[in-house]
């Protein structure tokens, strides 16, 4: 698989990451566990690399996920991996007894204001919370990514740099973890920062594993997905027709990055996904419905 840029040629594997997750914990009306279990059972036959399915955070907070346990029961495991998040070592401890998941994520904020907000922690606080999840994790055969939240910069006029970036993923690795998904939580990236930064972090720290999880508006996804692209990223998450993102965006527009997009994007650069396209069709018709 090939991307092209001024200077080179590199190959390189696109791995997908379908959030239903995202797409769903914002929402107001609850979706009923069988239709979470239908969606989400759709969403595996269709050939991603990873389903970010669910979460084990306090339901008061998020009541959307509060049937995150019931919901893993009932999945028909594909060769698609499950991902979920956690906020905190009770949530760990929880998700690590589910053999179903790989992965455990944990919203690691570069904004203190944002962590604070978030998880109602200051970022050295989570970093005892992350390394006590990343033990967890060693123990139980799991995977820990660490999500960088407002990673493209935030709207609390915080100092932002690829500098700071850097130092916080330098924290994280000298604590175990090994996979970061840069979260461009209120959609401020744009092609510039998206391509600096990554090219910034992928050198610096080379036998890390780096992905991008975009939050967009209509007219602007296309320019993210290349310039990380073009810069080296090879993981992306999506979630179809857009739904779900940061209600701290404050504007309406900005959601998550349509997966039906990206694999648009990909085809059309003659990258193969292996995707089901009669599954992928069918799941999102079935999205229209789940979130009507």
């Amino acid at each position: 698989m090939v991307i092209l840029t001024a200077k080179y040629k590199v190959f390189m594997k696109v791995k997908l990451i379908e959030c239903p997750r995202d797409a769903m914990q914002g929402l107001a009306n609850f979706i009923n566990t069988d239709t979470k279990v239908n969606y989400l059972n759709t969403l595996l036959k269709v050939g991603f690399d990873t389903l970010d399915c669910g979460s084990f955070v306090n339901p008061k907070i998020i009541p959307q996920m509060a049937d995150t346990a019931e919901v893993l029961n009932r999945l028909n495991m594909t060769q698609t991996k499950l991902s979920v998040i956690v906020a905190n070592v009770r949530g760990a401890q929880s998700a690590i007894q589910f053999d179903e998941i790989t992965y455990l994520g944990f919203p690691f904020s570069i904004s203190e204001t944002f962590q604070k907000r978030n998880t109602n922690t200051t970022i050295e606080e989570s970093l005892e919370t992350v390394e006590s999840i990343i033990e967890l994790c060693h123990k139980h055969k799991k995977k820990f990514i660490a999500y960088l939240s407002m990673g493209f910069g935030n709207p609390y006029n915080e100092l932002w740099n690829e500098e700071i970036v850097s130092t916080w993923i330098k924290k994280l690795k000298e604590r175990g973890a090994n996979y970061f998904s840069l979260s461009d939580t209120v959609g401020v990236s744009n092609p510039e920062t998206i391509a600096k930064l990554i090219t910034h972090i992928t050198h610096e720290f080379p036998k890390l594993n780096f992905g991008c999880h975009f939050h967009t508006r209509p007219n602007d996804w296309e320019e993210k997905i290349e310039a990380a692209y073009n810069a080296g990223c090879n993981r992306f998450d999506g979630a179809l027709k857009g739904f779900g993102g940061c209600p701290m965006a404050n504007d309406e527009l900005v959601g998550n990055m349509p997966t039906e997009k990206l694999v648009n994007y990909f085809e059309s650069h003659n990258v193969k996904l292996g995707l089901d396209k009669e599954k992928f069709n069918e799941a999102l018709i079935l999205a229209n419905k789940v979130f009507s």
